[in-house]
């Protein structure tokens, strides 16, 4: 095991983990105020590092070819409402939900896998996803409202996933290349607020602004930290790693901010939990099961 590849992992599912509490910290600020400096501060961060790096060539191909451009523009939407909704959600008291999301994601990845790819679903993966339906259905009946922040999220991020498969484009020039897609407006967001004094960028204490600031770097470390891990550990451990992050958030809301995780929440939890399990001891047998496949043919 490539020791660099799996520190690189371990880093970005833990910053993403505790990222909630770095949205509390600027709460008092509107989530979609938040999500526009996120964005510029992103792009403004993105655009030093690929000049410091020298990484401009892809540009051209890029914009040339139309099909990549919508399907990136469209991919930003879908981050955008990702990341807009997730902090909403951290900022209302509603860190569960949101890991919820996360949690549920893998599997919702397998079905659009399925609807839009032509993949086949194994069984072991339909029992899975049968068995995180069970929850969710659950969540619904016990509380009497879907769990719609947990699927907006997982759906959204998702299908981001999706158009990024389509598009083909590293995660670095892909996300550069996104946040370049609602760059104006959302600096034309800031700059509304800025004439109208209804901003906080500069207007409420340096500490907010600073904040605000380094929205940029609180989403470029952990991406470049998982760019520089998917080069050298598989997969399938890359897969495995990813419930670090709505775990700790389940934790942190829970155990920091005192969400509410009653006896039915938590079936609604460990049926999902049962449904991962299933889907990633699943996943490592089959790869066991190639890899052991492949060495017999040689």
């Amino acid at each position: 095991m490539n020791k660099i590849g799996f520190l690189n992992a371990l880093g970005a599912f833990v910053f993403w983990g505790f990222l909630p509490i770095y949205w509390k910290l600027v709460s008092d600020v509107p989530a979609i105020e938040t999500l526009a400096h996120r964005v510029v501060w992103s792009f403004v961060l993105l655009i030093i590092i690929l000049s410091v790096t020298q990484n401009f060539e892809w540009i051209r191909p890029a914009l040339k070819d139309r099909r990549k451009l919508i399907l990136t523009l469209v991919a930003s939407v879908m981050l955008s409402i990702n990341w807009g909704l997730y902090i909403w959600a951290v900022n209302v008291g509603e860190i569960l939900s949101a890991s919820l999301g996360y949690y549920i994601n893998p599997l919702l990845s397998v079905l659009i896998g399925v609807l839009f790819f032509g993949e086949r679903m194994r069984t072991a993966q339909q029992i899975a996803i049968g068995v995180a339906a069970c929850g969710v259905a659950w969540l619904t009946w016990s509380y009497g409202q879907l769990p719609w922040i947990g699927l907006a999220l997982a759906f959204s991020f998702a299908l981001y996933g999706a158009l990024k498969k389509m598009a083909v484009l590293g995660s670095l020039e892909g996300l550069t290349l996104e946040t370049a897609g609602v760059f104006l407006p959302a600096l034309g967001y800031m700059i509304y607020l800025a004439l109208n004094g209804s901003g906080n960028f500069g207007f409420a204490e340096p500490f907010t602004s600073i904040v605000l600031i380094g929205t940029g770097l609180a989403t470029a470390i952990p991406l470049l930290m998982f760019a520089g891990a998917a080069q050298r550990i598989p997969l399938s451990m890359v897969g495995m790693m990813q419930y670090i992050a709505p775990t700790i958030q389940l934790l942190i809301g829970i155990f920091i901010y005192n969400e509410p995780f009653p006896i039915e929440r938590q079936l609604g939890f460990a049926l999902i939990w049962i449904a991962l399990i299933l889907f990633t001891a699943e996943g490592l047998w089959q790869q066991r099961r190639m890899v052991t496949v492949s060495a017999g043919i040689k």
